[in-house]
């Protein structure tokens, strides 16, 4: 029993097994790219803020608090998205509680991108004002 341990133990911690996890990794970032519709315009609105911030010269700090917020919102919505999943592969039934667990984590996704956007506007709209 020891040895099998070992033996699992060693199988669970090889340079192998931790290349192909970045594999997964890819993938499930490709279909999410592929299939949901959201993690698009997130990307696209991404972008935007990247090269405003660029633009507007904003500083280290607030640099920083913007590429974490994009992070956390579309990691959320990659969630959001193996949540949703999950419960189609459960259940091809309307259930309540089916409807719950998508509505619940579609809220998260929505917490967050509203809380982003104060924050963005925060950085970004006294830089705006100040250009005129």
């Amino acid at each position: 029993m020891g040895k099998d341990l070992q033996e699992l133990k060693k199988n669970k911690r090889s340079l192998k097994r931790f290349l192909k996890s970045f594999k997964y990794c890819f993938e499930g970032m490709r279909y999410a790219f592929y299939t949901e519709q959201n993690i698009i315009v997130m990307f696209v609105i991404s972008i935007i803020s990247l090269v405003l911030g660029i633009i507007l010269k904003i500083n280290y700090t607030e640099r920083l608090v913007v590429v974490l917020l994009i992070g956390i919102v579309m990691a959320l919505e990659m969630v959001n998205c193996a949540i949703e999943a999950t419960v189609d592969l459960v259940t091809e039934e309307k259930k309540p509680m089916a409807k719950v667990a998508k509505d619940c984590a579609s809220g998260a996704v929505g917490i967050i991108s509203i809380i982003s956007l104060i924050i963005g506007i925060m950085i970004f709209l006294p830089k705006i004002i100040a250009l005129f």
